[in-house]
């Protein structure tokens, strides 16, 4: 007779899951015990954050939830993490927590939490098991909600005794595939007539549940009808941005150019995003809640339409229905002497915001860095990246291909190196490189023994200016003159990475960024470069001083 922990583990190997990422814990020791032999793969990280980021991470690569397990307490507080970028980037993920014994509960027992009051706003679905016969029952359903509609996380929770129960007819676990809502009959010749009359429109993608053979379609069909295509905060690469049709990313720091074309617009096609905070620049390029421009709103989450800003017409499709539709019943192409010229006109804008970083204080330039990388590593390559104003250099001048961006819309720090690691454990055969900040690097660090134990080979380069560099520029810009906690005192960065086994040097100019730059690309194991600049440099268009200036006028 099988035990619940056994039937975990054969429910977990009935979804297709094949690695785990988890800090054990002895509330969960029976589960731990059946995946022995089981095919799984078990990733013991350093800390319940770093695993559930990791869990997140695989989500995302795998369009199925990425699994993460903690033990109760602590660890599942800790886990929140990942949890709450789960929800906030729309991936499905599944953390499994151990739990007190049944009989212990509402005593205030060791390590004891409510987790259905403390992840419910964050999780799409939380609850506790206790019949260990109903374990593959809430695995399907888990899986099911995980990835439905607006994909997210979902919390399961174990207590210890019910893991060692055995059942006598277990149920069979069953692999859980979900339905893709398609759109509604009418609704593709509604948008059809809408585009022929719009003189301006302009596509913006966002979200999840995208694949390759999507991006390749949105492509097709964008390029027929001449519609610019831009993409929300962090998910450039759902679109190739060398794509005559690209026109950049609503991000922060966004071009100008995209924003004014955003207001002029007269069409808005929003695929699979929601348009919140940072890519509506708070909320301020599109009325609410009646837009201005003709709103076009297409997500699989029914309940997401309409939330926030009302449609002209509301869709509730995946991207893949809704473009196999479309492609199925095309918009009417431009006039050959018009051909090209909306997309044109976008993608040059584009071009020209991306191509050629302005120098900025200090002897190694961040914007060198990343056009080191942009032409020199494969075309596959992965980036990852937290929090910081790090970031903006690599958002805006890397050209990402489809798959190739691993990046927080939540804004976490600490995110790079968990996610690096979980995308080089799926992709073994692809370089990926993990762009961290000093203070964010120092959220998860301890992710480097992760990595090195299970062989994890990233590329890992730490932007360091001693700060803690958006809160800083915040302050010059709202507060000049008064800083107040975000100084930061660093390590070496280089010889902590040493001693976790990695090829690390530190660097000072842009010369020597670019023979360690050589050196790390030969390293057949984990390699980090540490970036000493100039905390003058803020962001690629302005410096620290400037900021104060401003705000002292």
């Amino acid at each position: 007779m099988p035990s619940g922990g056994e039937l975990v583990v054969e429910s977990l190997a009935a979804q297709g899951v094949d690695r785990i990422f988890c800090v054990p814990g002895e509330s969960y020791l029976a589960v731990l015990d059946a995946l022995v032999g089981s095919g799984i793969e078990l990733i013991n990280a350093r800390h319940e954050g770093g695993a559930a980021l990791m869990a997140e991470t695989d989500g995302k690569l795998l369009g199925r939830p990425g699994v993460a397990m903690v033990t109760r307490g602590p660890g599942a507080t800790n886990a929140a993490h990942g949890v709450h970028v789960a929800q906030q980037d729309s991936t499905p993920m599944v953390l499994l927590v151990g739990q007190i014994a049944r009989g212990q509960r509402g005593r205030d027992a060791f390590q004891e939490v409510d987790y259905v009051q403390t992840f419910s706003h964050m999780a799409k679905w939380v609850a506790e098991i206790d019949e260990a016969a109903r374990v593959p029952e809430f695995l399907a359903r888990a899986w099911h909600t995980a990835m439905s509609g607006r994909p997210g996380p979902v919390v399961l929770v174990l207590p210890e005794d019910m893991l060692r129960d055995e059942v006598v007819a277990p149920a069979t676990a069953q692999r859980v595939e979900i339905a893709d809502p398609a759109p509604a009959k009418g609704s593709i010749t509604e948008l059809n007539t809408l585009l022929k009359a719009a003189s301006n429109p302009l596509l913006i993608l966002g979200g999840s549940r995208f694949t390759p053979a999507d991006s390749q379609a949105l492509a097709t069909i964008a390029a027929h009808a001449d519609i610019p295509v831009s993409c929300s905060f962090r998910r450039q690469s759902l679109l190739d941005n060398h794509h005559s049709t690209y026109a950049g990313d609503l991000g922060l720091g966004a071009n100008p150019a995209l924003l004014d074309r955003v207001r002029q617009s007269d069409l808005l096609i929003l695929l699979g995003g929601r348009l919140s905070e940072i890519p509506s620049q708070g909320y301020s390029l599109i009325d609410i809640p009646h837009p201005t421009q003709k709103l076009v709103h297409i997500h699989t989450g029914a309940e997401e339409l309409g939330r926030v800003y009302t449609p002209t017409l509301a869709i509730n499709a995946s991207p893949k229905e809704f473009l196999q539709a479309w492609e199925n019943d095309l918009p009417t192409a431009v006039s050959a002497d018009a051909a090209g010229a909306r997309t044109r006109t976008a993608h040059n804008s584009y071009l020209q915001w991306s191509e050629s970083p302005a120098a900025s204080a200090g002897d190694i330039q961040m914007g060198h860095v990343i056009t080191r990388l942009r032409e020199a590593m494969p075309q596959d390559t992965v980036y990852c990246n937290g929090a910081g104003n790090y970031a903006g250099w690599l958002h805006r001048f890397m050209r990402y291909r489809p798959g190739t961006q691993l990046a927080p819309t939540s804004g976490s720090m600490g995110y790079g190196l968990p996610a690096a690691i979980a995308a080089k454990l799926r992709h073994p055969e692809r370089e990926v490189v993990c762009l961290a900040g000093d203070g964010c690097l120092q959220m998860t660090v301890q992710e480097l023994g992760t990595a090195l134990q299970h062989g994890a080979a990233l590329r890992v380069i730490v932007a360091d200016n001693g700060l803690y560099g958006t809160i800083r520029m915040h302050q010059a810009r709202d507060y000049p003159g008064r800083v107040s906690g975000t100084t930061l005192v660093n390590p070496d960065f280089a010889a902590l990475a040493r001693a976790y086994g990695a090829t690390a040097e530190t660097v000072k100019t842009n010369g020597e960024f670019d023979a360690a730059f050589e050196r790390m690309r030969e390293a057949p194991g984990l390699s980090l470069i540490h970036l000493l600049l100039d905390p003058e440099a803020i962001t690629p268009t302005t410096t620290l001083a400037a900021l104060e200036a401003s705000a002292a006028d």
